[in-house]
């Protein structure tokens, strides 16, 4: 049976993607969601992949200049159940990109720190863009999974009470949303040098948790 026969895509509510994201994905915690979707084999929810505007404005700004900032958004979290079919992966990502609103400009990342590469978007031809900058972030320590962002305020700590630590490079990834024309427009616009893909083997996580996979009729 082919892929395309075996599995759906389709959009779901932000909340139907909170439990994976929080004890799925390697992460554990709750990106912006502007956009939602699932993978489904028959009934069964076996992925989820979401998209939201980027917590940094400078990105927004930087990828292809303050005129377009608002057509920035992020692939945050991607996240499946093991043993699926081979390159089903990205077939995921292929559809999720289709079904969303255009034009778009779509970065994502690649955690180093857990031996990422990005395959999966070499797969789907993003363009490669490099590193991000090498730059310390605080963090709380009875919280380290959580952004500085979303801890301040909520527990009476202050910025400056944050411990600090180097935050891991990631490989950065680009894709354009659009017609021939925004997209050569887009390209034009870019900010950073089309790199090779970067290669190497990939480490795993434990993903072996295994959310509730039943597709919401009602949503």
């Amino acid at each position: 049976m082919s892929i395309t026969n075996k599995y759906q895509v389709q959009s779901i509510k932000a909340h139907e993607s909170y439990e994976w994201l929080l004890h799925k994905h390697y992460l554990k915690r709750i990106p912006p969601i502007s956009y939602a979707f699932g993978l489904y084999e028959e009934h069964d929810l076996i992925g989820v992949c979401t998209f939201g505007v980027p917590a940094s404005f400078s990105l927004c700004m930087g990828i292809c200049g303050l005129e377009y900032k608002d057509m920035v958004f992020e692939l945050n979290r991607l996240c499946v159940n093991d043993n699926i079919y081979k390159n089903s992966l990205s077939f995921f990502v292929s559809q999720c990109l289709k079904q969303l609103p255009k034009p778009r400009i779509i970065v994502s990342y690649a955690d180093t720190s857990v031996g990422h590469n990005g395959y999966i978007y070499q797969a789907t031809n993003w363009f490669y863009t490099g590193l991000s900058a090498k730059r310390t972030e605080r963090y709380d320590p009875e919280n380290p999974n959580k952004h500085s962002k979303t801890v301040i305020g909520k527990k009476n700590i202050k910025y400056t009470d944050l411990a600090v630590r180097q935050r891991p490079q990631k490989h950065r990834y680009i894709y354009f949303l659009g017609d021939k024309k925004e997209k050569k427009i887009f390209k034009q616009a870019l900010n950073y040098e089309i790199l090779p893909y970067p290669k190497g083997d990939n480490d795993r996580y434990d993903s072996s948790y295994e959310p509730s996979t039943q597709r919401n009729l009602f949503s």
